[in-house]
């Protein structure tokens, strides 16, 4: 028996989040959202597909955002990825402290930490 890869990753949000994530994970990120089932939809948020994986926005009753903890999210095109985050009004911050990773940090509209790395060729 042995875990064989992530299915999902879940940020936080506040209530009433739905058209803020889609803008900013469909929008900016392009990333496609997924129908929650029917017993789930009522809660709130939404559910992103992330290549293999899932990005789940879920609504936090007492919200505070993950300023440390992350998702570490692979982008094909990092630096029009960060231009396109800066012409949406976001802070792109790149680090170099990984030998050999390109990536940046941003916050998404409420606050939490990504990661995008640059994918490998």
């Amino acid at each position: 028996m042995a875990i064989t890869g992530i299915d999902h990753v879940q940020v936080a949000a506040p209530a009433g989040c739905e058209d803020a994530a889609r803008a900013f994970y469909g929008g900016l990120l392009e990333l496609e959202e997924l129908p929650k089932p029917a017993a789930l939809a009522a809660r709130g948020g939404c559910w992103f597909r992330a290549g293999a994986q899932e990005l789940h926005v879920g609504v936090e009753e007492q919200f505070t955002p993950a300023r440390k903890a992350h998702p570490g999210l692979v982008a094909d095109d990092l630096v029009a990825l960060a231009g396109r985050l800066r012409e949406a009004g976001h802070d792109v911050v790149f680090d170099e402290a990984i030998p050999g990773a390109r990536r940046f940090h941003v916050h998404d509209p409420f606050g939490n930490r990504l990661e995008i790395r640059q994918r490998s060729t």
